[in-house]
C-alpha cells in the first residue's frame, strides 16, 4: 500500500519532470521472479527504473539510509522503504555480500523483481567497470530466475557529484532480453562459473549502454582517483608553501636593502661636512 502511494507520487513526479525514454519494456515479465541487472551511473538509478515499470522492484541500499537519527533521518528511511529498498550493513564486506544474497533470494521467492548493480558501486566517470562475480551470479544460480540486463543512459548528467540542483534533461533506459543460466544450475559456488555468468551479463549491459568498458573494479578506480586527488592536493600545498617562502624571502631582502639605503643616506651629510671642513682648512 505504502509502496503504491510512494510510487505514484515519486514515480509520476519523475516521469513528468524528466520524461525518461524507455526501450525494451516488453522484456520485463508481467509476473514471476526476475533479476534486473543494471549499470550504475547515479544515485537516481534506483528511482528512474522503478518509475517506468508497472511492477515493484526491490534494490539493496546501505543501512545508513535507514538508521540516520532525527526527523530528516526518519523521513529518509520512510522514503527508501516506500520506494522498495532494503537495508544492508556494509561494514563487513563478506557479511554484507551474504546479507544481500539472502535478501535477494527472499525477494525472488516471493515472485517479485530484484534489482542489482553488478559493478557494486556507482561508476566514478561514466564508464562501465568489471562486474563483481559473487552477488549477481549466486542469486541467479540459486534462484533460477532469469537475468534481465538494463542500461541506464545519461543519469549521471542529471546531478553530477557536488551539484545540489538537478539538471532538467531526459535520461534513458534500455532493457535487454532475459538471459538464462539454467545450464549452470547447482554450480553457484564455482568461482569460474560465477565469473562466466557475471561477464556474460556485463557484456549484455555493455551492448545496451554503449559505454567504454574498463576491466577493473569500480571500487579500485575510485581508490585510484582518490589517491590521485590526494597527491595533487599535497603538490598544491607544497607549491603554495614554496611560493609563500619565496615571497617572504624577497620581502626580507627588500627590508635589508631598504635599511642599507637608509644608512647610506644618513652618512652622506657627514661626508659632505668633512669635505667642507677639509676645504676650509686648506684655504686657511
Amino acid at each position: 500500500m505504502f509502496y503504491g502511494a510512494m510510487k505514484m507520487s515519486v514515480g509520476n513526479a519523475l516521469k513528468l519532470t524528466f520524461r525518461p525514454w524507455v526501450e525494451g519494456l516488453e522484456h520485463v515479465p508481467a509476473e514471476g521472479p526476475a533479476i534486473l541487472a543494471s549499470n550504475h551511473l547515479s544515485f537516481s538509478d534506483s528511482f528512474f527504473l522503478p518509475a517506468v515499470l508497472d511492477r515493484k522492484v526491490t534494490f539493496i541500499a546501505k543501512a545508513e539510509y535507514f538508521t540516520t537519527p532525527g526527523v530528516k533521518g526518519k523521513l529518509t528511511a520512510a522514503f527508501f522503504k516506500g520506494v522498495g529498498q532494503l537495508p544492508v550493513d556494509r561494514s563487513g564486506a563478506r557479511g554484507a555480500g551474504e546479507a544481500a544474497i539472502k535478501q535477494g533470494l527472499q525477494v525472488l521467492e516471493r515472485g517479485e523483481l530484484f534489482g542489482i548493480y553488478p559493478e557494486g558501486t556507482r561508476s566514478p566517470d561514466g564508464r562501465l567497470y568489471r562486474g563483481k562475480p559473487g552477488g549477481l551470479a549466486r542469486v541467479a544460480l540459486r534462484s533460477g530466475a532469469p537475468v534481465i540486463p538494463v542500461a541506464m543512459i545519461d543519469t549521471e548528467k542529471i546531478q553530477p557529484p557536488g551539484k545540489a540542483v538537478p539538471k532538467l534533461m531526459r535520461p534513458g533506459i534500455r532493457i535487454g532480453a532475459p538471459l538464462d543460466f539454467s545450464r549452470y544450475q547447482g554450480m553457484d559456488n564455482d568461482r569460474f562459473i560465477q565469473r562466466a555468468v557475471t561477464d556474460e551479463v556485463m557484456y549484455a549491459i555493455l551492448k545496451l549502454s554503449g559505454q567504454e568498458y574498463v576491466d577493473i573494479y569500480a571500487t579500485a578506480a575510485k581508490r585510484a582517483i582518490a589517491e590521485a586527488e590526494k597527491a595533487q592536493k599535497a603538490e598544491r600545498a607544497e607549491a603554495e608553501k614554496a611560493e609563500k617562502a619565496e615571497k617572504a624571502e624577497k620581502a626580507g631582502k627588500g627590508e635589508e636593502a631598504g635599511e642599507a639605503g637608509a644608512g647610506e643616506e644618513s652618512a652622506r651629510p657627514l661626508r659632505g661636512r668633512e669635505r667642507e671642513d677639509g676645504g676650509s682648512g686648506r684655504a686657511a
